[in-house]
């Protein structure tokens, strides 16, 4: 159910959200599955609702960096990443705090958490309201592609309180950054530039790729029910095509994430597009070559993983 963000709704999902239901709520990112995150089988729901593995964490949310004061241990490199990308999509993976309040399922057992403070003003109304923190992955089944629209949502979620918030400006997950060892590691590329980090706490190192500490580093995720071909200039017949930049091609099987070639253009499209091109009267989508610089990077983590082998 789509209900728009009225005060009077607004109250009514902070009360479901503490009676260990879940919402959808919309971010600049995508909408998420928002559950208590104290509650430990309101965020057990949100695992068996999404079918996520359980050694997956999830990402909290909160409406200000105070709220997560008693929740990580804060170091100099978080405090000037949060006055510098918050409220926005930049998510920090940081220590627990000894007294932390939050459900360990949300993360998925790790002596680490993922946070973040979305910039969108209906879920930091509604973050107001509950007064209290959110645990909130992609509001769509485990490894499909992201939501960035209410329909979207419901489509996965029939029965779900979804809150109206228009469409994602962002449409493109979180850049995680962990910052619980000595040296930053970029966990995920997302809505916030490596670059941009970079000129705030210096250089990005990568991760183990053999660890998951945070949402999306799946080898298989995102992924359409078609398989994607990736960096293709000519579509084979029968294939979708998403196109970025000019482009000759043209008609009901191609659709364009940047006639401009804008990679912010393109990540607010990334999703929806996908969704759109994912139809049985297909073989398969191709997909264009996308540069790599800043949100390019992340654009093209998306696009391996959903082209990855799925998992039996």
């Amino acid at each position: 159910m789509i209900v728009f963000p009225t005060l009077e709704n607004i109250h009514r999902v902070s009360h479901a959200l503490g009676q260990g239901e879940l919402i959808g709520l919309p971010t600049e990112t995508v909408y998420g599955l928002a559950a208590d995150a104290t509650q430990d089988e309101a965020v057990a729901h949100i695992f068996e609702k999404k079918k996520r593995p359980s050694f997956n964490p999830l990402i909290i949310h909160g409406h200000s960096q105070e709220a997560f004061q008693n929740q990580v241990l804060w170091n100099d490199k978080a405090d000037l990443l949060a006055q510098a990308f918050w409220p926005g999509p930049l998510t920090l993976v940081l220590q627990r705090h000894p007294s932390s309040s939050l459900s360990l399922l949300a993360s998925a057992g790790l002596s680490s958490l993922a946070v973040r403070v979305p910039n969108h003003p209906i879920a930091l109304s509604i973050l107001q309201a509950f007064d209290g923190l959110l645990a909130a992955p992609s509001a769509n089944l485990s490894g499909k592609v992201s939501p960035t629209q209410t329909n979207h949502v419901e489509e996965d979620f029939p029965d779900l309180l979804i809150i109206e918030g228009g469409e994602a400006s962002v449409g493109l997950e979180s850049t995680i950054v962990d910052l619980t060892g000595p040296s930053p590691l970029l966990l995920r590329p997302g809505g916030v530039s490596r670059e941009d980090i970079e000129s705030i706490i210096g250089p990005l190192e990568n991760p183990n790729a053999s660890s998951i500490k945070a949402p999306g580093m799946m080898t298989s995720h995102y992924a359409p029910s078609l398989s994607l071909r990736l960096n293709v200039e000519e579509p084979l017949k029968g294939e979708a095509y998403l196109a970025f930049g000019p482009t000759p091609y043209e008609g009901p099987h191609v659709l364009n994430l940047s006639q401009q070639g804008d990679p912010r253009e393109a990540a607010a499209n990334l999703f929806k597009m996908l969704r759109l091109l994912d139809l049985s009267s297909f073989q398969g989508i191709a997909v264009a070559p996308i540069p790599s610089a800043g949100l390019g990077l992340a654009l093209n983590d998306r696009l391996h993983r959903a082209a990855a082998p799925r998992a039996p």
